[in-house]
């Protein structure tokens, strides 16, 4: 027997998940922060349900383990670039580097141009 309102929350839920798929391969982070409550809110409302949507919910949490993964791959990235900017600011104020006697030197990068240039 199928709960009133059943349909619809999951036919929502199914929407949502569409659209949260559509802002990770976008790259739009603004979106995905959006979709978060109104998603939390029908998975509650949907756990509130009694079973009897089975063949439905099994699409659903394919769908949510597809972004599950789409998330995953993201935040992967962004861990990826913070960690390189990290770098970069790093060789920016000095670079690190061992002597031939195995000890860490380090040498200071003086800002400003360090060429001149003449006409």
């Amino acid at each position: 027997m199928t709960h009133p309102g059943a349909t619809e929350r999951i036919e929502a839920l199914d929407h949502l998940l569409d659209e949260e798929r559509e802002a990770l391969l976008t790259g739009n982070l603004g979106r995905l922060a959006d979709l978060l409550d109104p998603k939390e809110a029908l998975i509650e409302e949907i756990n509130a349900i009694p079973p009897g949507n089975a063949g439905r919910l099994r699409h659903l949490d394919v769908k949510v383990r597809r972004n599950q993964h789409l998330l995953d791959g993201a935040l992967d990235g962004i861990r990826s670039v913070a960690a390189r900017m990290a770098e970069l600011r790093q060789v920016r104020d000095g670079l690190e580097t061992y002597g031939a006697d195995g000890r860490k030197r380090t040498i200071e990068i003086q800002d400003g141009p360090s060429v001149e240039r003449r006409a």
